[in-house]
């Protein structure tokens, strides 16, 4: 019985369950020394975000189970905090992987780590950890971990129920719910309103702990390696932060003269017209030009159209710098009115597995892929380059360059990061093959839906951001702004955590990052979690009644004031300048 959302823990026996917590540098702490390397000596320490849900459930299932919960973490000495934190909320035992050894550990040398202190210490019944990392964002160790342990995998795990040994879940994707069903043991990611958090603010209960509950590994107790930066396949180069500069300009007067001169600075800085779409003209040259012994692989996943066409413009201009080609794979490719030619693919490859896409799990398509990879001379998988720069941490409010050593490269794309490119007409149709999955996923995938479709947000040129300062009940009084302007929404997170507004709608260093060209902030204080998703923004617009309001550090133009009555005033005015 499939019986989500209700939380139900009814285990057969007794479970051992493992949590791997990682511990995060505070944002407002951080320093980059004169070689762009992150200065950690004297920076504030903290248990990552999404950790600290894994902790308390994992805690919960132990309870309940009459079992034992044991929390890892590998890191320098300082990271032992993690586990005496863990102690104090109520886990049995901790144990911290710490060696100079792991130093400069990327994020598989970093699963190898723990994968292999967990083998040393298990079984474990359920291993629990975090979606991601706040400082990193990249959300790779989980599966990783799961992958060398050979267990299978769930993530962004927002409810949870346990029947004997079978688990149901609901998981909490970018813009999309997926219930599934796996057996133990495995390993699961949890999503950051799976419950709350395990926080124990004070310090000086951390060093209260019993510390003879903490075991320390070294390299040493976890085998010959290599480990650390030896067993790494990328490196981290000089890391920047992104600094956006706002013209911080309050306006004054009247209402209707501050009305006058905010559509004058939007108008002198072009916020007012709409931009036009890019010609892709890296794709006209490409099509049938390059050799099959390289390829540019893009996965392409159902229903999502604008990435699908978004990664395959860049990796046909990729394709076009080695002389390769660009292969589209992914399930329902097999359509034959779906063709990809005209947006860069040269070969499009359908992954067989179900006659329903939204069956496919992820488990399957992964080695699916892998296979198919394995038997090509893959210049890169999924757009990837030798040296590439992307968000490395806190919502990617730092860059970072990446080098990568490894023969077969992988990158994943944030949704609204590239250009959206134009269809080529004079490309010929994408050659069609076919790839079996070989459908060992031991996840069930009873359903897949959405409650929202937040391509309408990664490619908006508008945008009106929503804080819990705006009433629910004044929502159709905003609907009939952003229809004048053409905008589209987004939230805080406070805002999703109501149900005011669908999780796909959340922006924020836990939500999407988005770059229209006009954004307006109301209702919304202008705290870090939030602006650091709309950093890339064009202009930005505020409106908050409060003069002392952390959000006037981050806008363009500021009003104080009601929003209501700011927007019942501007937004015909920004329509007649032809705003939308």
């Amino acid at each position: 019985m499939f019986d989500l959302p209700s939380s139900v823990i009814a285990p057969a026996r007794p479970l051992r369950v493992a949590v791997l917590a990682k511990q995060i540098p505070v944002f407002e702490d951080m320093v980059l020394g004169p070689d762009g390397r992150m200065l950690r000596d004297g920076i504030g320490m903290h248990m990552n975000d999404y950790c600290r849900r894994a902790v308390a459930k994992g805690t919960e299932v132990a309870r309940a189970s009459g079992g034992t919960v044991t929390v890892c973490t590998l890191g320098p000495p300082s990271a032992e905090n993690v586990c005496r934190e863990a102690l104090v909320f109520g886990v049995d035992a901790g144990v911290h992987i710490c060696d100079p050894e792991f130093a400069g550990s990327d994020t598989w040398a970093t699963a190898k780590a723990l994968a292999a202190a967990l083998e040393r210490l298990g079984p474990f019944d359920l291993v629990m950890m975090g979606r991601n990392s706040v400082d990193a964002d990249t959300g790779q160790v989980p599966p990783q971990v799961a992958e060398l342990l050979g267990l299978p995998f769930a993530t962004g795990v927002r409810y949870f129920s346990l029947h004997g040994n079978r688990l149901e879940l609901r998981l909490e994707h970018d813009d999309e719910w997926v219930d599934v069903a796996v057996g133990l043991p495995a390993v699961v990611s949890c999503a950051e309103r799976l419950c709350d958090p395990c926080k124990i603010k004070d310090p000086e209960a951390w060093a209260a702990a019993d510390g003879s509950r903490i075991q320390t590994l070294s390299a040493a107790d976890l085998g010959p390696g290599p480990w650390g930066q030896e067993a790494s396949l990328t490196s981290v180069g000089p890391i920047q932060m992104i600094d956006v500069e706002r013209r911080r300009q309050m306006m004054k007067g009247t209402l209707a003269e501050q009305v006058e001169q905010a559509v004058a600075i939007l108008a002198g800085k072009g916020a007012l017209a709409a931009g036009s779409v890019p010609e892709p003209g890296v794709v006209a040259g490409r099509a049938g030009a390059g050799s099959d012994s390289s390829a540019i692989a893009v996965l392409v996943e159902p229903g999502r159209e604008r990435v699908t066409r978004e990664l395959l413009g860049a990796a046909a201009g990729l394709a076009a710098e080695i002389g390769g080609q660009v292969a589209a794979l992914g399930p329902g490719l097999g359509d034959p009115d779906e063709d990809l030619g005209p947006w860069g693919a040269d070969e499009q490859i359908d992954v067989a597995n179900s006659d329903d896409v939204t069956s496919a799990a992820e488990e399957d398509l992964a080695s699916a892929m892998s296979a198919w990879a394995a038997e090509e001379d893959l210049a890169s998988a999924m757009s990837a380059w030798a040296a590439e720069t992307r968000p490395w941490a806190f919502g990617g409010w730092l860059l970072a360059e990446i080098l990568c050593s490894s023969p077969i490269q992988m990158a994943t794309v944030r949704p609204g990061v590239l250009p959206l490119p134009r269809p080529n007409p004079e490309c010929p149709p994408a050659r069609r093959s076919s790839l079996n999955s070989p459908g060992r996923s031991r996840l069930e995938v009873i359903r897949r839906y959405r409650d929202d479709d937040s391509d309408e947000l990664a490619g908006a040129s508008v945008v009106i951001g929503v804080g819990q300062g705006v009433d629910p009940d004044d929502y159709p009084k905003l609907e009939k702004h952003r229809a004048a302007i053409g905008a589209a929404l987004c939230a805080t997170r406070k805002v999703t955590d109501h149900g005011w507004m669908p999780r796909a709608r959340q922006v924020g260093i836990t939500g999407h990052s988005i770059s229209p060209r006009l954004y307006f902030a109301i209702g919304t204080s202008g705290k870090f979690n939030h602006t650091v998703g709309v950093r890339n923004a064009g202009t930005v617009v505020g409106i908050n009644p409060d003069p002392e309001a952390p959000l006037w550090e981050i806008v363009d133009i500021g009003f104080v004031g009601d929003w209501a009555e700011v927007l019942d005033a501007l937004v015909p005015r920004l329509v007649e300048a032809g705003a939308g």
